[in-house]
């Protein structure tokens, strides 16, 4: 029987990040000449790498692995490896065609064929699982833990832990759009008379002051709490729930900051102010235990409202700006800076889902039948 899944949105999302990761940075588009699709005939490269095999087989299994999970909890078992594969290649096929395009790409005949083999292998792997019963027990473990619509609240918790890897101002600090989208819109507008329109700041931006980054931290550890109770009705498994974000937070913490900073200042940005909001976060999170989906969701928007305003009041440090810069050129994780748009954008996707959620139950309890007297 068809289920709803998780799967196809985060197959989405992962594709996404593919498309952008090769075909970035999107400048620089000229026409070569040759047919566009020749390199498939071009003979294998003299000088290849371990890491280039790697990356590119491990880069594709995740997508195969989520395209069969997705055909397999959808009806479509049969076909599963077959549909994943072949979804994935034709993908991979069109982006090297695409960095024929791109002067800082180049496309390969051995990355197309190590990419689809990735997918075979990550969809084999799903298949497996799913012939030892892995997935029903994943069914099952889902039936009791959640609602039954909780799969978009799931694709963004699972997602939140990714979006802390990228290095931010203030500790769990996501959504900090402000500075760009000012400094984009003054490039576009530059010399036009709507530059006028723009609300630009006369002043520089200043420090948080340590309240505020309290309050930052706090709200950062607090909105996939509340966004996690929306779907998890149980008071003993929202609990270990808990639970279990306070580890993300502090593992995806500690894992940017030895990245960022090196293994000896891991623990350089667990300062006072965000020992104590993580504090406060964990009781406050305690103590909301019992409450109900809706009230979460009212609180959900109220602290999405507070943390995006206060958050795009810090401003970057020229230090804070290199370390962004590295990361952007991909020097860690070569995805080419795509962690900045999970961080950038989180927070807005849930405050969407959330209006979303609310605006879909009202219209359900608008249609259902009422009970006269």
């Amino acid at each position: 029987m068809p289920h709803k899944t998780s799967a196809w949105p985060l197959g989405m999302v992962y594709a996404g990040l593919v498309v952008y990761a090769s075909l970035y940075p999107f400048t620089h588009w000229r026409d070569q000449g040759p047919l566009p699709w020749g390199y498939l005939l071009a003979p294998w490269p003299h000088y290849w790498t371990a890491f280039d095999l790697f990356t590119n087989v491990l880069g594709y299994a995740p997508l195969g692995f989520l395209f069969a999970l997705a055909a397999l909890r959808t009806g479509l078992g049969a076909q599963a490896v077959l549909r994943a594969t072949l979804g994935a290649g034709v993908l991979s096929l069109c982006l090297e065609t695409l960095q024929g395009y791109l002067p800082a790409r180049v496309p390969s005949n051995v990355d197309w064929v190590l990419n689809t083999v990735g997918a075979w292998l990550g969809a084999v792997s799903a298949t497996l699982l799913e012939k030892f019963g892995a997935l029903d027990r994943w069914i099952r473990f889902r039936e009791r833990w959640f609602v039954a619509d909780a799969r978009g609240a799931l694709v963004l918790l699972a997602l939140w832990p990714f979006a802390l890897l990228f290095p931010a101002a203030v500790p769990l600090g996501l959504g900090q759009v402000y500075e760009r989208v000012e400094e984009t819109l003054a490039g576009l507008l530059l010399d036009t008379p709507f530059l006028e329109w723009v609300p630009l700041r006369t002043v520089e931006l200043q420090p948080l002051a340590p309240g505020a980054e309290l309050a930052c931290v706090l709200l950062g550890a607090l909105i996939p709490c509340l966004l996690g109770y929306s779907v998890i009705p149980a008071m003993a498994r929202r609990m270990v729930f808990v639970l279990a974000v306070f580890a993300a937070a502090l593992g995806a913490s500690l894992l940017s900051a030895a990245l960022s900073y090196g293994p000896v200042h891991a623990w350089a940005w667990f300062s006072q102010p965000v020992q104590a909001g993580l504090l406060l976060a964990l009781l406050l999170a305690l103590l909301l235990l019992r409450v109900p989906a809706r009230a979460g969701a009212a609180l959900l928007l109220l602290g999405l409202g507070i943390y995006l305003s206060l958050i795009n009041q810090a401003p970057t440090s020229p230090y804070f700006a290199h370390t962004l810069q590295i990361w952007e050129q991909g020097r860690f994780i070569r995805f080419h800076g795509v962690g900045q748009w999970l961080g950038w954008i989180w927070p807005y996707a849930v405050l969407l889902y959330v209006l979303t959620r609310i605006w879909g139950q009202g219209r359900s309890d608008e249609g259902a039948p009422k009970i006269r007297p």
